[in-house]
């Protein structure tokens, strides 16, 4: 039985984080087990108050004391994480519990070190949104597949699934949005074999509450080529 920790930081999600443990809680996933970490950043809605109502729902739960960034968040669930790979989950249902079966089937199937969901390569669905967010992740796509020799499509995708064994929660140095690419690059350093699969993508918009800001993309940016030096 192969253990996957999910590691769900949330930030006041009180219309969606039930929904997303119920939809989790429901995956059946032959030779694999979920460990569910959440961390609530210090939310400040009713989600503290759902999470504690549904605590079946979930193995762990950490609570910051206020809101310190989704990095900070990862860091704490990946301290509490025991499982034999990571997957993050945002908490926000725009990627779906149901892509699971498509992460872990390259882990199952060829023992791989690191599964990158991909947005952009032939998905059952992707919600248009931005075009510049779209052009920002190209870019920075590029910039990583460049540095570190990967033929990745979608760098920035939230579903990534590594080997826990590859990276020491305490060597992270960033706790912002540019914590995933510090993330990636770190496994890619170690990984052996890396896959990566279609998945479907319900992106929001900033109406109905999407946080990542253009600003980040220098962040990521200078993330990228630091780790790489």
């Amino acid at each position: 039985m192969i253990v996957v920790s999910i590691i769900i930081p949330v930030f006041n999600e009180e219309l969606t984080i039930v929904e997303l443990l119920k939809k989790i809680n429901a995956q059946s996933l032959d030779g694999f087990e979920l460990e569910v970490v959440v961390i609530d950043d210090g939310s400040t809605d009713k989600t503290p108050e759902l999470l504690a109502k549904h605590n079946d729902l979930f193995q762990h739960l950490d609570r910051l004391p206020s809101n310190q960034g989704k990095g900070a968040a990862v860091k704490a669930g990946l301290k509490m994480a025991s499982g034999d790979y990571i997957l993050f989950q945002d908490a926000d249902l725009e990627y779906d519990p149901n892509d699971y079966g498509v992460m872990l089937n390259p882990a199952q199937t060829f023992n791989s070190d690191i599964v990158m969901g991909s947005r952009l390569n032939a998905p059952k669905f992707t919600r248009v949104a931005y075009f510049w967010h779209k052009l920002g992740n190209n870019l920075i796509t590029l910039l990583f597949n460049v540095l570190y020799n990967t033929t990745f499509t979608d760098v920035y995708s939230c579903y990534l699934l590594y080997r826990r064994t590859l990276i020491d929660p305490d060597s992270l140095r960033t706790t912002g949005w540019e914590q995933h690419a510090e993330i990636l690059a770190k496994a890619r350093r170690k990984a052996k074999i890396i896959y990566e699969v279609p998945i479907s993508y319900h992106g929001r918009t900033y109406a109905e509450g999407k946080k990542i800001k253009a600003y980040h993309v220098i962040a990521v940016v200078w993330t990228i080529i630091r780790e790489r030096f």
